[in-house]
């Protein structure tokens, strides 16, 4: 069974993100960037899977402009045995990218896409569930446990009662959470293994998709700054001001 991982390269999580000056949008260059932390859990799993002999093959692929192949070439270092990058230089939003995997699906004829549950840069949490509305697959989101076994994948998810567990039948489409597994760290003999190996690069026409941006941003502005918070004498001073200054949200 082939595993196909979209993987999204991300502003790196140590890095504190800035707002550019014209409020366009979020500073990227001379910035520290790597594979989104959801979707390096899914390379993880999806390598897991092939070391207990239930995957024959992991495919990486990710869609956005050039310098995605650094983050794919991560991806084969981990251990994926071939990459796939929808080169666009046209910002992509959920959709558009849903469209795109979609189309690498139909070409690939995956048993299983296992894929990050959002991105940390735009917290969409929306390509997934579109890429299996759009493939007519069935899906389990936010998992924290996966078995395969028989053609189903039983997947145990985080709700807010607890957990849920459900049964899907496969190709299925299913959504990482933090507590599913630990990554491995990259190994430099892994990394000079990854430079050999099959990257491949598409264009979105090739694959019949129109990317062309649906929503527009207008501005984007940093949070305003919390105010310090402040010490009460007794009980009495504190509802007094939970009473008289305290805002109703």
């Amino acid at each position: 069974m082939k595993v196909l991982v979209p993987i999204k390269r991300v502003v790196d999580y140590n890095v504190k993100v800035r707002v550019r000056s014209d409020g366009s949008g979020v500073e990227t260059a001379n910035v520290k960037m790597s594979m989104n932390p959801f979707d390096e859990i899914a390379v993880e799993e999806a390598m897991r899977l092939k070391e207990a002999g239930l995957a024959s093959e992991v495919v990486v692929v990710s869609c956005g402009v050039t310098a995605c192949q650094e983050t794919l070439r991560t991806g084969l270092a981990i251990g994926a045995d071939r990459a796939l990058l929808v080169e666009s230089e046209v910002e992509l939003q959920p959709l558009a990218v849903a469209k795109l995997l979609q189309a690498v699906c139909v070409r690939e004829a995956p048993g299983l896409v296992i894929m990050g549950k959002q991105a940390i840069d735009d917290d969409s949490n929306q390509t997934g569930q579109m890429l299996a509305g759009l493939l007519g697959w069935p899906q389990a989101t936010f998992a924290s446990k996966l078995k395969l076994a028989d053609g189903r994948a039983q997947v145990t998810r985080e709700v807010d009662g607890g957990l849920e567990t459900v049964s899907i039948r496969l190709p299925a489409v299913v959504t990482t959470d933090l507590r599913l597994n630990e990554p491995r760290y990259v190994t430099l003999p892994n990394i000079m293994k990854a430079k050999k190996k099959t990257l491949d690069v598409l264009k979105p026409a090739e694959l019949g998709v129109d990317v062309s941006p649906r929503l527009k941003t207008l501005k984007v502005e940093e949070p305003p700054v919390r105010k310090a918070g402040i010490k009460v004498a007794d009980v009495q001073a504190l509802v007094d001001k939970l009473k008289n200054e305290a805002k109703v949200i």
